[in-house]
């Protein structure tokens, strides 16, 4: 299983409106072939920092089965205008 982490930084003022599409956009992710679950966590320290979790079976899902489908332009066209700046994405993988 690998283990999708962004780190998203939503603009100020934002966050509400933020957590309610990111809800919806829940229905884009979930569908496609490897995904596994994701979740959303809030930074205490920073109120407009979140962190994206999602696993998925494998790398592939998520690079090509999610970022190359008509799924992830939903959720691209939902969420993406509340970055600044554009989230990092990285994956990894269980060792121990």
């Amino acid at each position: 299983m690998i283990l999708e982490v962004a780190i998203l930084n939503v603009k100020k003022g934002q966050e509400k409106q933020f957590e309610l599409d990111f809800a919806k956009a829940g229905q884009y992710i979930s569908s496609i072939k490897g995904y596994v679950n994701h979740s959303l966590k809030k930074c205490i320290e920073q109120d407009n920092q979140y962190i994206l979790l999602a696993n998925w079976e494998k790398l592939e899902d998520h690079t090509i089965g999610f970022r190359q489908s008509s799924q992830y332009l939903g959720w691209k066209n939902l969420l993406h205008h509340y970055y600044d700046p554009f989230p990092l994405v990285e994956h990894y993988e269980t060792i121990i």
